[in-house]
């Protein structure tokens, strides 16, 4: 067995705008683009746009959800909550496959481009099955009690085609536009490189503004005056969203990629040729490296049992097909993600349920604000949104100079120890939430309410608002932090990957969310009996599920404490170890 001694390709050649080697980045003629003349916030702020428009689509569906399930197609509410984080889930792992194709084939503005023409496609067939003639309008009988009427089998297929296209198609648009916007940024440079930190704060408090207006006026709308037009409004959006990405797209910086085998199945091969070699001594290959100058730094030791990929068959005849070092690292950068990724996956289950049952919470509390009007449930997301909007602003402006000036990094604080201060806050969160619950459940026994679903706690819903803000808190400090570190830290030309692996985490997160409520609706007794799910809340225990959900989260907490302590941050081709402290 020999080491393959090839270390990658050749710089390309100097251009006005020097992006990554292995690519060439070109304006929209296909000509090298010119910093001055392309990129940079001018293009960002079409993409932020773009981003705006959607996320005012996807809230305007997502945010009231479980009140169509529960109320126009009758379903239980741990149904209901089931199928919201299942859609919830395929929406944010939908984004794999997204980003496969669009950095292995179409490149990311066309795949924004399809994907937004499916997206709305999908809206449109949602609002068709919302506005189409139903039974469901009509009065039956029951005995002697007269009752809705079931929807259409046909109307309730259609529309869950309809949300699972829109699934699919956000699975096209929400990685490769982030990373898109991303990509106006030339990180080589001091100057946007600083922009682009910076960009990812803002990218935040953009797309939250379009939440904030589907949760100001959708939800009302929906709740009061349609369900078609609260569906349709949607899709007239995401119309507006694809001119606003089509206008800019003579200012937008391209990414041409070199002629490289596909970069999902170089890194593949790396694993499956380490697998192949797993008999092999990692320290011989080590050495062998060292004596031929091939090992890139001291760093390399972590995961080393990767350089076993680079062994060849002695007198193979197999040209340009052995594993590089350069991939190997690559490898190893995706590699050391998988611990924090698994570490969030609580933080998603916590994620999820301030659009099912934080929104059921506040449906059985009084939320009038004045006389004669009532907050939709779903509207009290709007503190979170607001949250996020006043603080990304004082994060930018006031956090990150003042602690750059305490730790001389140019963020501040390091992107994992970010991550690790939201964390910590979703213990808070939940702590907070089962008090809250537990007291709502306590005024309902006061007032002789338990056995009366219907009837309105006599309790404000004001009582819910700090769970909304610490959680719109933790999201800067989290979600904001996950989407730079898996833009960041993945190689160059599988960015939309890695933003569409962050998305994986609420993706998976949901579908964790979705099995629990299962189990625990199965053992505590189910739909009909005192499960901690009931659907008379009253006699549920949506308190015990927090407090089981704060444990969890701090076991999470503390196993990301523990991967992240030697956590290898990659720039480039260069590994740089950094402590969590540090």
């Amino acid at each position: 067995m020999t080491i393959s001694t090839a270390i990658g390709t050749s710089e390309p050649e100097s251009y006005p705008l020097l992006h990554n080697p292995g690519a060439v980045v070109v304006d929209h003629e296909g000509c090298p683009a010119d910093r001055s003349k392309s990129g940079g916030w001018c293009s960002a702020f079409f993409i932020i746009g773009v981003e705006v428009a959607e996320r005012f689509a996807f809230t305007g569906i997502s945010s009231n959800l479980i009140t169509y399930l529960t109320g126009s197609l009758g379903q239980s509410k741990a149904r209901a909550a089931e199928n919201v984080n299942t859609w919830n889930g395929v929406s944010a792992i939908s984004p794999l496959l997204g980003a496969f194709i669009a950095d292995s084939y179409l490149g990311r503005y066309r795949t924004v481009v399809i994907a937004s023409l499916l997206y709305i496609l999908g809206l449109g067939l949602l609002t068709l099955s919302a506005v189409l003639p139903s039974i469901s309008s009509l009065d039956c009988l029951n005995g002697a009690e007269i009752i809705s009427c079931p929807p259409l089998w046909f109307q309730e297929i259609l529309f869950f085609f309809s949300l699972y296209l829109v699934a699919v198609a956000l699975g096209g648009h929400k990685p490769c536009v982030l990373a898109f916007g991303a990509d106006q940024f030339d990180g080589q440079d001091s100057e946007e490189s600083k922009s682009k930190s910076s960009f990812f704060n803002w990218w935040a408090l953009g797309v939250i503004s379009g939440p904030t207006v589907a949760l100001l006026f959708l939800n009302y709308i929906q709740d009061n005056l349609s369900w078609g037009l609260g569906f349709g409004i949607p899709c007239i959006s995401m119309v507006i969203a694809l001119v606003i990405f089509l206008i800019g797209t003579r200012t937008y910086r391209y990414t041409i990629k070199s002629q490289e085998k596909n970069p999902f199945f170089r890194i593949g091969k790396v694993f499956a040729e380490a697998a192949r070699n797993w008999q092999a001594s990692s320290s011989v290959i080590l050495v062998e490296m060292e004596a031929q100058g091939t090992l890139p730094d001291e760093n390399s030791q972590q995961f080393r049992f990767l350089y076993k990929a680079l062994l060849t068959p002695v007198g193979s005849k197999e040209e340009g097909g052995e594993c590089r070092v350069g991939d190997v690292e690559d490898a190893k950068a995706i590699l050391s993600l998988v611990p924090i990724w698994v570490s969030c996956l609580v933080y998603a289950i916590i994620y999820a349920q301030c659009s099912t049952f934080f929104t059921e919470q506040g449906a059985t509390v009084d939320r009038s604000i004045w006389p004669g009007f009532d907050i939709p449930p779903a509207s009290l997301l709007l503190f979170i949104t607001f949250t996020i909007i006043f603080f990304i602003p004082i994060y930018d402006r006031l956090f990150v100079p003042f602690t750059r000036a305490l730790t001389g990094k140019p963020s501040g604080i390091t992107t994992l120890q970010r991550i690790g201060i939201g964390l910590l806050m979703s213990i808070v969160v939940m702590i907070i939430a089962a008090l809250v619950e537990t007291k709502r459940r306590e005024t309902a026994l006061e007032f002789g309410l338990v056995d009366k679903p219907e009837e309105t706690v006599p309790m404000s819903f004001w009582w819910l608002v700090p769970q909304y803000i610490l959680l719109g808190i933790a999201d800067v400090f989290t979600l904001t932090g996950l989407q730079e570190l898996f833009y960041d830290q993945v190689p160059n030309e599988l960015r939309s990957a890695g933003i569409s692996l962050y998305l994986s985490i609420i993706g998976v997160g949901s579908f964790l969310s979705s099995f629990l409520i299962f189990i625990i609706d199965k053992t505590t007794g189910g739909e009909d009996g005192g499960g901690w799910f009931s659907n008379n809340l009253n006699r549920a225990h949506l308190d015990y599920f927090y407090w089981l959900l704060g444990g969890l989260s701090t076991v999470a907490l503390v196993s990301y404490l523990y991967f992240t302590k030697t956590y290898i941050y990659r720039r480039g081709s260069v590994n740089i170890r950094r402590n969590y402290g540090n």
